[in-house]
């Protein structure tokens, strides 16, 4: 249990010093580590990022760093991805959901890699407005149900896909993408949970332990946070989540996995070319919003004094 509460800890400080990214390794300590079947871990995962998210939260709301109006838009579309994503869960193997999870870790080390964008000078953001009154609604839409349903069905929090989210398709400087993703991420993380309740039951007492030890690493996290270099303790711990991610996939991508996922689809091909489809219509709808956002420059979409998009 000490190391548990260790690990727990640890995780805390790395959310509370990075900002995000570090709830990641909570699936694989509650699996590897306890001994949590996957499902079991994936909904303890999702109460405690919930939780984590929505106190952080609370310091950049006091810094008005905020998007109450673009969160909320977000949040309701990701809410319902993310419980349909909970949900759905209850359809597909422990198996198979920690061999996507292995992909989303390797999706955010890859993310912390490549590192956040520069923050605009002091005096350039004086006279930013921090959050746009006119919104890409449809686009908004779409990226929060996607997401949502990703993040709920693995019991991850998903601050590395909303954040550029809300800063590509919302128009957000990178400041006030990272406060609003902590809304985000809270309300998503226990729709995502009400779907896991209805076909897994939590460990309550375990469950207090782990969110009691990441809470108070990510307080003592933030402190330390003024410290030092982010950007290279966020590259050195995406190493380490892209090495944890591939350890992973080693361990559960089994001949005998490979064998089952290849007879489901060739007697369901029709499932498959359905998914392909939805893929690639994603793909292609984020390769748009790329292409939009580099026609309009390396700072993206540039807010006037009166804070509406141009």
């Amino acid at each position: 249990m000490s190391l548990l509460l260790g690990f727990s800890l640890g995780i805390g400080l790395l959310l509370g010093m990075l900002g995000g990214g570090g709830s990641v390794l909570m699936v694989p300590m509650l699996v590897y580590l306890v001994g949590m079947p996957a499902k079991t871990a994936m909904a303890t995962s999702l109460v405690v990022v919930g939780v984590t998210s929505a106190i952080a939260m609370l310091g950049h709301a006091r810094g008005g760093r905020v998007c109450w109006k673009t969160g909320a838009l977000f949040a309701l579309a990701g809410m319902a991805g993310s419980y349909g994503g909970g949900r759905l869960a209850a359809f597909v193997s422990g198996t198979i959901l920690l061999l996507l999870f292995g992909v989303i870790m390797l999706a955010t080390a890859i993310a912390m890699l490549r590192g956040r964008k520069a923050e605009p000078a002091e005096g350039a953001a004086a006279h930013q407005a921090l959050c746009p009154l006119r919104l890409p609604i449809l686009p908004i839409l779409f990226d929060g149900v996607a997401v949502g349903t990703l993040t709920g069905l693995v019991g991850a929090g998903g601050g590395f896909l909303v954040v550029p989210a809300l800063n590509l398709l919302g128009g957000l400087p990178m400041r006030a993408a990272v406060g609003t993703s902590l809304l985000v991420v809270a309300l998503q993380s226990f729709s995502a949970l009400a779907g896991y309740a209805s076909h897994v039951e939590l460990d309550l007492h375990v469950t207090s332990l782990v969110a009691t030890a990441t809470i108070a690493g990510s307080l003592v996290g933030g402190r330390l946070s003024q410290r030092g270099s982010p950007a290279k303790l966020r590259r050195g711990f995406g190493a380490f989540v892209a090495m944890v991610g591939a350890y992973l996939l080693y361990r559960e991508l089994t001949p005998a996995v490979v064998a089952d996922i290849a007879e489901l689809a060739q007697r369901h091909h029709e499932y498959l070319w359905g998914v392909l489809t939805v893929i690639g219509a994603a793909l292609l709808l984020r390769l748009r919003s790329l292409l939009r956002y580099w026609s309009e420059g390396a700072d993206g979409p540039q807010l006037p004094r009166h804070g509406k998009l141009r």
